[in-house]
């Protein structure tokens, strides 16, 4: 099958992801950009800040109007985010490729293991609220490893919005995707200063995790989270150690 055709295919799986657990793009694109397209570590990482989000942008539209977008905790969050973002895609554009994609298995590996693990606060019972100052500086830390490694988005924000904002996690994945547009186009503006991109096959990626995530948004709140999370996370845990196992050895041999 042609690289580009199955990059297509599998960039619906990037939509549903967002649209349905409100997280897990870029721990998706990063690898489908490099191993299956060919791209080289920094523009897939900058290529997939943009994927994301756009369509955490056309997702979020969709859980607002469900009434699950939490607008001032999101942009208090977001804004911070913004600036940690930033700061790592500067950073990232200055990072050897394979130091950053040792990285981003790293926090691939992570993310599975929380999500497996699970919380112990998994109810639509709202958890106690964080003062602001606790919430801006989890942003900005969140917000620094999406922009550097272009990961660690959505399934790092929302149990921070559960646990530290006290948001009901239906609530916490569509706020997510607030938080996810605003970090994504934050660090893709780093990476911009460093990096080109190849905006007809961007174009294409996005618009069909765009259409995908329409699907994810329909089904949000009628799967079983538990299951999901699970069940995505064991699929994480498994890219991870793959991605962790071909670049390992380059890393060294530098």
């Amino acid at each position: 099958m042609d690289p580009i055709v199955l990059a297509l295919l599998l960039a619906a799986l990037v939509g549903v992801s967002l649209g349905l657990l409100g997280g897990g793009g870029s721990i998706l694109t990063v690898p489908i950009l490099t191993y299956v397209v060919g791209m080289e570590p920094r523009e897939a990482i900058a290529s997939s800040l943009f994927i994301v989000g756009a369509t955490s942008a056309v997702s979020a539209i969709g859980h607002a109007k469900a009434g699950r977008v939490r607008w001032r905790t999101g942009l208090i969050f977001g804004g911070a985010g913004m600036a940690g973002a930033f700061a790592g895609g500067l950073l990232g554009g200055l990072i050897p490729g394979a130091v950053l994609m040792v990285l981003f298995a790293l926090m691939m590996i992570v993310t599975a293991t929380a999500m497996i693990r699970g919380r112990s606060n998994t109810s639509d019972a709202p958890a106690r609220t964080a003062s602001a100052t606790r919430v801006v500086i989890d942003g900005f830390a969140v917000g620094i490893a999406t922009g550097l490694v272009g990961a660690g988005g959505g399934f790092l924000i929302v149990p921070a919005l559960n646990l530290l904002g006290g948001l009901p996690m239906a609530v916490a994945v569509g706020t997510s995707l607030l938080v996810i547009t605003m970090k994504s186009f934050a660090g893709l503006g780093g990476y911009l200063l460093s990096v080109s991109l190849d905006w007809p096959l961007l174009a294409a990626f996005t618009g069909t995790a765009i259409a995908a995530s329409f699907l994810g948004v329909s089904l949000a709140g009628r799967l079983p989270e538990r299951a999901l999370r699970t069940g995505f996370g064991i699929f994480v845990l498994i890219m991870g150690v793959f991605v962790l196992a071909q670049e390992l050895p380059a890393l060294f041999t530098s």
